[in-house]
């Protein structure tokens, strides 16, 4: 067999890990998961937003045994579910190492077979990162912690996975805060991109709710209501979310006839660090049919979109309200 022509400036590491490849993936694309295994022996992870789709990125701190701080950016190519993930891989201060990473996903049975193909522009740069940052050694040990973290996870994978998405801000969490708890403040930028919310009635406390109207620039309608459950001021929202009529009563999806969960438990996390606050939604359904719940997986990429748009409004609400 001949050899790869970029072998010299290559990095591969192979690993058959002893749990299905949906569940691999997972835990390899989550970042609720991902902050528990990644990186070498003694180093933590603070991440700041993780978007697996084309062009979405994933930014995080790695902090050393020493206390050290590596500041990483990668911004995904290829996202192909459960099989392959290609992305660029730097450095966020826009340091020296910079390389491309081939992630494939092999299912063999109940087992999975990964393959990680890291690819360094020179021999050289390669080299580098294996002789200042153990890199070979180190990516082992991050895969070992993979192999040790899929060891404590169910191994029944029909429960509900699921949908999150990570924001950082450039702003105090006190006012992101209170850009998604108070009325006035959350009309300007809440929804997917485009649309606006010409009515919402705000009763802010467990057991109240909030009652709107979206409207497209077409002109098409939209009824909405989140029911709370846990108010914790500043870190932590719980509501129930779902579509709604002029009466605040239960529908369906109103632009869908894919058979939509419901009611969705929504959690929203705020933590701040050197005074920016990073959003942590995570999304799950609540009692759904089997049918409701494969609609809600196949269409995680346009949450993504949907958050995302919604998440560009409220950077750009906050850059406009200091206060």
């Amino acid at each position: 067999m001949s050899q790869s022509p970029t072998a010299d400036r290559e990095i591969v590491i192979k690993r058959v890990l002893n749990a299905p490849r949906e569940m691999v993936w997972a835990v390899w694309t989550d970042p609720k998961h991902v902050k528990h295994w990644w990186g070498p022996n003694g180093f933590t992870n603070t991440i700041h937003e993780m978007s697996v789709k084309p062009g979405g990125v994933w930014r995080f701190i790695m902090h050393g045994p020493d206390g050290t701080n590596y500041p990483n950016k990668i911004v995904f190519n290829t996202v192909k579910e459960p099989e392959l993930l290609e992305y660029d891989h730097g450095e966020d201060d826009d340091g020296p190492v910079h390389f491309k990473v081939r992630v494939t996903f092999e299912a063999q049975g109940k087992q999975t077979l990964l393959t990680m193909y890291s690819i360094f522009p020179t021999a050289a740069a390669r080299d580098f990162v294996v002789k200042e940052y153990g890199a070979i050694e180190g990516g082992n040990q991050t895969i070992n912690h993979l192999e040790e973290y899929l060891k404590k996870m169910p191994t029944d994978t029909t429960g509900d996975k699921p949908f999150i998405i990570t924001r950082t801000f450039d702003a105090p969490r006190d006012l992101v805060w209170k850009a998604w708890t108070e009325r006035d403040r959350l009309v300007q930028w809440f929804g997917p991109k485009g649309l606006t919310m010409p009515y919402a009635k705000l009763d802010f406390r467990p057991g109240g709710m909030l009652h709107y109207r979206m409207e497209t620039p077409d002109g098409k309608v939209m009824w909405g209501k989140f029911v709370y459950r846990e108010i914790e001021k500043p870190s932590r929202l719980v509501w129930v979310n779902s579509f709604s009529d002029e009466n605040a009563g239960l529908t369906s999806h109103p632009f869908s006839s894919d058979p939509w969960p419901l009611e969705m438990l929504t959690t929203v996390t705020f933590t701040e660090q050197a005074g920016k606050t990073t959003v942590n939604i995570e999304w799950i359904p609540v009692n759904p049919t089997e049918a409701e719940r494969q609609t809600f997986y196949k269409n995680f990429a346009g949450m993504n979109m949907g958050w995302g748009g919604t998440f560009e409004q409220l950077t750009d609400y906050l850059a406009k309200n200091k206060a």
